[in-house]
């Protein structure tokens, strides 16, 4: 049995709705640290074991607690352990910061970008185009049901960064104003696809259709090592609305064919034969 600060951070982590695989994995990394702080020996050598299994239950789809769970090894040393959850989270940190600086060379003066869901790593590359003195416009969906991109556009509002809200249902009909489509990932598999928020595969689908460029950023830990598409679980979060019960995935795959490139700390990758 984990100690309960620990499973209150698992806790926290499986009622996240907003925030995608970046932050719940170094939530999972912290998690890691504050086992190392409590148990020793044997007890936490078992702890070690549970909380790997805890966090990937979380959420089956993303490859980030896939590969922080092989980050962390499995021996009695609890200060040898709180490094590499540490050292995790700093890798992580390091990973967005070069992403901006990669990504933000992509965006031009005047560019009209569209995106869904909320990125961290989207976000820190709008934020370093603006930083080097870019003028642009992000178009952001509302991504409902649990509606990221409401969220995205507060952030975009703190940055000063100018940006429309529209529903999900028109992504295709804004897809032809936009010049460049930027979206985030929870999971890239090793046959080249983005798994990331449903509608994803929607407005690629529309950004080719109209000769949009459609790029992703990552960090390599969201690149699953060993999976293919046909070997992801895509959760299902159904819910009612006026006694209808609505369903909900959370996840779609998005074909590499679609995708003109994976923005990465390793620089902008090609799928899937550079994956």
């Amino acid at each position: 049995m984990l100690p309960q600060e620990v499973e209150e951070l698992i806790r926290e982590m499986s009622e996240e709705r907003i925030r995608g695989a970046s932050y719940l994995a170094q939530m999972g990394a912290k998690a890691y640290a504050r086992l190392a702080e409590i148990l020793e020996g044997e007890e936490f050598l078992n702890g070690l074991k549970d909380l790997g299994v805890e966090i990937l239950n979380v959420n089956p789809t993303m490859a980030s607690l896939y590969n922080l769970v092989r980050f962390i090894p499995i021996i009695d040393n609890p200060e040898f352990v709180a490094a590499k959850a540490n050292e995790f989270i700093r890798l992580s940190e390091e990973a967005k910061r070069e992403i901006g600086n990669i990504g933000s060379e992509l965006i031009d003066q005047n560019e009209i970008i569209i995106t869904h869901s909320y990125s961290s790593t989207v976000l820190e590359i709008l934020k370093k185009a603006k930083e080097k003195g870019k003028a642009f416009k992000v178009i952001i969906s509302e991504s409902g049901p649990d509606y990221e991109g409401l969220f995205f556009a507060k952030k975009l509002e703190e940055f000063e960064i100018p940006f429309e809200v529209i529903t999900d249902a028109q992504l295709g009909l804004f897809a032809k104003n936009a010049t460049l489509a930027l979206v985030g990932a929870d999971n890239i598999t090793k046959d080249g696809y983005v798994f990331n928020k449903a509608g994803t595969y929607l407005l690629a689908l529309a950004c080719n259709d109209n000769g949009i460029p459609f790029y992703v950023a990552a960090e390599t830990f969201k690149i699953h090592p060993e999976a293919r598409a046909e070997d992801i679980k895509i959760i299902e979060r159904k819910f009612k609305r006026d006694h209808i019960i609505i369903r909900n995935y959370l996840f779609d795959a998005t074909p590499w064919k679609y995708i003109r490139g994976i923005i990465t700390e390793l620089g902008i990758l090609v799928p899937p034969k550079e994956i």
